[in-house]
């Protein structure tokens, strides 16, 4: 769990652009974050809008570590930047059978979870040494590569969750590869398949539902644990700020924070922040940024926020 003194960090990295802040963030009950950014731009803001560590390329999932090390997948490779440096401290890259690197999540093993797209889709675990320890065959229904998975993550109880786009489908799959729970994104009362729900990043959340940003179709939604949906916002409560939602985090304050990645309007957030009845709390604005794709907040008016849900 992140602690205080992670704040202290984030005072003493050495700022890259002081003078001017990336971007604005906006609330008008003054909440201010500190997040990795992973996307276009991959890089560590402060709240005031610093950047305190930047890499190049553009990242599709990323997290800091409780050692303040960051971890991201870029391109082919999910690596480990050693704190506020561009020294790389661990590195896992794609197998040549498989054409893209999905997810990368440091579990509480210490193994890091990666999903592989590609002839032989699959999740992976990889051990501290850059061996894969365990290995989960996908079941996506397409052979459509770039669109077969996108954020999975590891379950309590030892079972994996994987988004699965063009199944309309969440599954969580165990260890051996079965699946045996499927969460259904293409509702009627959405509009079927023809509202493109796709499902990208689904998170595990303490009372046990699952919280699914549904790319295209431009909706957030949570569902229980029998795959019933139980909340969910549209563009329609948001004023249209949902633009192919991608990553997302659920704050402790039952907050949900939203990627917006193919927001190309400089006049609406890249990310931004929706409490419970979709009242929007909180913006971050940058015209020329690009597609923010992940998100980690980690604090919040100077207090740390610890371990995601994510």
């Amino acid at each position: 769990m992140l602690k205080l003194p992670f704040l202290l960090t984030l005072c003493s990295l050495s700022v890259l652009s002081a003078e001017e802040p990336f971007g604005r963030q906006v609330s008008e009950t003054g909440v201010r974050h500190s997040f990795l950014l992973a996307g276009a731009t991959t890089a560590l803001i402060s709240e005031e809008g610093e950047v305190l560590w930047q890499t190049p390329g553009k990242a599709r999932d990323g997290f800091v570590l409780e050692n303040n090390n960051v971890l991201v997948t870029i391109g082919d490779v999910a690596k480990e930047f050693a704190e506020g440096t561009q020294d790389v401290v661990w590195s896992y890259q794609l197998h040549k059978d498989n054409q893209e690197l999905g997810s990368a999540v440091r579990l509480a093993n210490g193994n890091t979870l990666v999903v592989e797209r590609g002839k032989n889709p699959r999740l992976l675990e990889i051990d501290p040494k850059g061996e894969p320890v365990v290995e989960v065959p996908l079941q996506p229904e397409t052979e459509r590569i770039h669109m077969q998975t996108r954020m999975a993550r590891k379950l309590p109880n030892g079972n994996y969750l994987v988004p699965h786009l063009l199944a309309f489908a969440v599954k969580e799959y165990t260890a051996e590869g079965k699946v045996v729970r499927t969460i259904r994104t293409d509702l009627e009362e959405w509009g079927g398949r023809e509202a493109k729900t796709w499902p990208f990043t689904a998170i595990h959340l303490e009372n046990g539902n699952t919280l699914v940003n549904l790319t295209n179709g431009n909706r957030t939604a949570e569902f229980d644990s029998e795959g019933k949906l139980v909340w969910s916002l549209s563009n329609k409560e948001v004023g249209g700020r949902f633009a192919d939602p991608c990553g997302g985090q659920r704050l402790p304050n039952g907050n949900t924070v939203i990627c917006s990645y193919g927001q190309k309007n400089g006049e609406m957030p890249r990310v931004f922040e929706v409490d419970r009845a979709g009242k929007v709390v909180w913006e971050f604005f940058h015209p020329s940024v690009g597609g923010a794709h992940e998100i980690h907040v980690l604090t919040t008016n100077g207090e740390a926020l610890g371990k995601p849900l994510k």
